[in-house]
């Protein structure tokens, strides 16, 4: 096999694992509240939401160490351990008690920051600035692949349903635990590549060495990596691509968590409100990975660059924002378990619903896929830690934005959207033209 043939294979590998991971992480999140809403006459008293914004708390301040845990541990094994802690986080549903739930999401989110960092180098080092555009888009598409399968079995499986009983909750989470474990293992079938460089290495080291000179290669590597996290997090790019970061941040918590809970709570649905949630993860995942795919096949004959895409996801969320203002009750988001029959300005349509899903998902793949591309050819040789920046950014964003979830009603969540998404584009606009114009010149793109 071929150098190139053999890091396209690692590309596939790396977005199939992915898929298979997330099918049952993002299945798991898209109808937690809605489990634990039909928990909490029980023993158990806990909140997706909080859950969530534990682990994307933990995940934020993780992110400051995940690349050196990748510099010391390697990206194939850190994605391996941090995959199994995302399978113990999902069997937690399956016999769930409130210490667990929230110590396991502790755990997860120390996990995620390790496993997106080590995505994050992968991607790069089997990609160069010819196919990094393409390497993106394929593993955006593969990995949103992972909203449609779960939430079909959802779709079906809780068709007609308004209340979820504890043999729907165990069939469901042992599943998706399984499907959690296979996208796991498939880790061992990525390729090393030889011309690897640890993250935060900036020589290639010789690796004949005794087990203390390892050790201390593996230290020095790690305290590297850290300090080089710490440099990039203030330069100008990396400022200015924060902001668009964290509106990515914002409306992932919004698809992925907030959207299903207000369609299952709008009792004007009637049977199908519960069944709906799936449907809406299908279509957010139909708009992800024609997003995906389509930008990754066009980028190598892209000639405008990243802006327009950018410009079209912006576009596409604030049309969705309209449609989700006028079609949802502003009380959805925190509705009691009984739901609510409000109405907004509008009777409540399920077709308006599930199309504002795939909206959303055709959105973010935009800002998502050309974030992944920008940052991996910015920083080619700091891969490791611009994606570490770029997922703290994100997931503190996402915390924050879990949090309010429970407080916050529709209209004011829409409104911060808005606004950061606003100038989140603005600031992506300023680096691409920026980077476009010293590449023009022929100076050094990662030095704007």
């Amino acid at each position: 096999m071929s150098p190139e043939s053999k890091k396209l294979f690692n590309i596939l590998i790396l977005g199939i694992s992915f898929m298979f991971i997330f099918t049952a992480f993002q299945t798991c999140g898209n109808i937690a509240q809605t489990v634990i809403t039909n928990l909490n006459s029980t023993d158990f008293h806990g909140s997706g939401y909080t859950s969530m914004s534990i682990i994307y708390g933990v995940f934020s301040a993780s992110n400051l160490i995940s690349p050196s845990v990748v510099a010391i541990v390697g990206p194939q094994l850190s994605m391996v351990i941090s995959g199994v802690f995302y399978s113990l986080y999902i069997a937690v549903f399956i016999q769930p008690s409130t210490w667990s739930f929230y110590t396991a999401s502790v755990f997860i989110g120390i996990a995620a920051a390790v496993l997106w960092t080590a995505q994050g180098n992968c991607l790069t080092v089997n990609s160069n600035e010819n196919t990094i555009g393409r390497n993106s888009g394929v593993f955006w598409a593969l990995l949103q692949s992972s909203l449609f399968f779960g939430n079909l079995y959802i779709y079906f499986a809780w068709q007609g349903k308004t209340y979820i009983s504890e043999s729907d909750r165990r069939t469901v989470f042992i599943a998706l635990t399984v499907i959690s474990l296979v996208g796991t293992v498939l880790f061992f079938l990525i390729r090393k590549q030889e011309d690897t460089k640890a993250p935060g290495e900036e020589d290639s080291t010789n690796e004949i060495l005794g087990d203390s000179a390892s050790a201390q290669n593996k230290l020095t590597r790690a305290v590297a990596a850290f300090k080089r996290s710490i440099k990039l997090s203030f330069t100008k790019e990396i400022l200015l691509l924060s902001v668009t970061t964290a509106y990515t941040g914002l409306e992932l918590t919004f698809f992925s968590g907030v959207y299903g809970t207000c369609i299952g709570a709008v009792n004007r649905f009637g049977t199908e409100e519960k069944s709906l949630i799936g449907l809406s993860g299908i279509f957010i995942g139909v708009g992800e990975i024609l997003g995906g795919g389509t930008f990754g096949l066009l980028s190598k004959n892209n000639r405008f660059g990243r802006n327009p895409v950018v410009m079209l996801g912006i576009i596409v969320h604030f049309i969705a924002f309209y449609l989700i203002f006028v079609n949802m009750p502003s009380n959805a988001p925190v509705a009691p378990m009984e739901g609510t029959d409000d109405v907004a300005y509008m009777i409540p349509s399920k077709e308006v619903a599930i199309f504002c899903s795939f909206l959303l998902g055709l959105g973010d793949s935009c800002f998502n896929t050309q974030l992944l591309s920008i940052l991996g050819f910015l920083y080619s040789e700091d891969s490791a830690p611009a994606f570490a920046i770029f997922k703290f950014v994100q997931s503190i964003c996402a915390a924050v934005a879990y949090f309010y979830s429970n407080y916050f009603l529709l209209q004011w969540q829409l409104l911060i959207m808005v606004v950061v998404g606003f100038f989140g584009t603005i600031t992506f606009f300023t680096v691409e033209w920026k980077a476009a114009a010293c590449l023009a010149r022929g100076s050094d793109y990662s030095s704007i």
